[in-house]
């Protein structure tokens, strides 16, 4: 089955806890704290592979998650970081965010890696809290939640040249008579429905090309399957445009069947209608095509567009076609620029450690502060530890949280919420603990 649309769940491993531990070893009565951090969590990656050609592993399983960070122990041992997941794509993969759309990446190179879901960070353990005055924290830090999200994988492939044309011109016939591909053959319409992809050898030279299913007038506005074949056009460098010189399938016209596909790929993408093209009549062979062809070549020659008359059945021609195709999508390679590493960069999503923060009014009349820092702090606290809950509160003071608050317009007794929990204001009353 060929999938080249799916959408995904994607979970990053929990960060690990930090452990509150003190040291115990015999003829040391008072051992320091020596709780150790918790691992961070696992990364979801996603990685281009070759030899993927489908995304079919993603159609019965939607939900993949990390594996989480282990907690820290005593003794000052720090717990281990979870395994990244890595989830395998066929090159040409799209990587886009479900709810906002917005492209996160494009894997076109084979073992290209992208990080579309970041582990939580560990806790830290008891033995970071210890001051001056605070000898011996009974404390530690919670784990961060890894990210999770939707999002969509789309498939398009990477081929350098595509056969393109309305049905039954006999493209699966002639890219089975010049590679190994063995597509489906028959003679009624819409035999192909799902690409086929195949690798032909010209001397020293190869290129990989690819059976788009038949268009049919109307494919750019969704008629048919248009916009999930048009699709498989968009990375190919060069178009084989097929048409049927015999004109035996529904009497149809070689020189209108040209100017309907053009105008559905100028229709589908403007930067189509400029592709490099090559005009492929089929079914030279076929007693009445030879008319046909002289008409198909003369049209070619007004718009400078190379043209090869073959027959997939005899083999005819093929041999002048697949040296001219190889030179062709040679010479375009040469004069491609160097790849772009745009999306090389690893992902990073809102889990930050900036320091910006906003106080807004909430939807129930209390107080949002908003801000990577903040919302992390709260989020790794232990809310059933009083003291950590008390360093907490001083780490707002200590941030300007309170003074901001005020400064909005906050009042005692009025809810605040910060990233998952909700707090009680109390403004602080100088007795030194401070109070959130």
């Amino acid at each position: 089955m060929f999938i080249d649309e799916v959408k995904i769940n994607v979970k990053a491993g929990d960060g690990g806890a930090g452990c509150a531990s003190f040291r115990r070893e015999a003829h040391v009565p008072k051992g320091g704290p020596d709780g150790g951090d918790g691992g961070p969590g696992g990364d979801v990656v996603l990685e281009a592979d070759g030899t993927l050609t489908t995304l079919i592993d993603y159609h019965y399983k939607r939900h993949f998650k990390a594996v989480r960070g282990t907690h820290g122990k005593g003794a000052g041992k720090d717990g281990a970081h979870g395994p990244d997941l890595v989830l395998r794509v066929p090159k040409g993969t799209l990587v886009r965010d479900a709810d906002t759309g917005e492209l996160l990446g494009d894997l076109t190179r084979d073992g290209q890696r992208f990080i579309v879901a970041r582990g939580g960070g560990g806790g830290l353990g008891n033995r970071h809290f210890v001051t001056a005055t605070r000898r011996a924290p009974t404390f530690a830090e919670l784990g961060e939640p890894g990210e999770e999200r939707w999002i969509e994988l789309e498939l398009k492939l990477l081929a350098d040249a595509a056969l393109v044309g309305l049905p039954s011109v006999g493209k699966s016939s002639l890219i089975a008579r010049v590679s190994a591909a063995r597509p489906k053959i028959a003679d009624y319409p819409f035999t192909t429905l799902v690409p086929n992809l195949g690798v032909v050898s010209s001397g020293d030279r190869s290129f990989v090309i690819a059976d788009v299913p038949g268009l049919i007038e109307g494919a750019s506005e969704g008629a048919g399957l248009g916009h999930a074949f048009l699709r498989h056009i968009e990375r190919t460098a060069l178009i084989l445009h097929v048409v049927d010189l015999s004109g035996s399938y529904e009497g149809r016209d070689p020189i209108e069947d040209l100017a309907i596909i053009d105008g559905e790929l100028a229709a589908h993408a403007e930067e189509l209608a400029v592709r490099p093209q090559i005009v492929v009549g089929n079914k030279i062979d076929v007693e009445g095509a030879a008319e046909n062809s002289e008409r198909v070549a003369a049209w070619c020659a007004e718009r400078e567009r190379p043209y090869f008359a073959v027959s997939a059945v005899t083999g005819d021609g093929i041999g002048p076609l697949v040296r001219a195709v190889a030179e062709a999508v040679h010479e375009i390679r040469e004069a491609l620029p160097v790849e772009s590493a745009e999306f090389d960069a690893e992902y990073v999503h809102a889990q930050g450690r900036g320091r910006e923060v906003t106080v807004a009014r909430a939807i129930d009349g209390g107080w949002d502060v908003m801000g990577p820092g903040i919302e992390r702090a709260v989020i790794k606290t232990d809310m059933t530890n009083e003291e950590a809950v008390a360093y907490l509160q001083r780490r707002l003071i200590k941030m300007g949280i309170e003074t901001r608050l005020i400064a909005a317009g906050a009042l005692d007794g009025d809810t605040v919420h910060i990233g998952p929990v909700s707090f009680v204001f109390e403004s602080h009353a100088g007795d030194g603990e401070g109070r959130g």
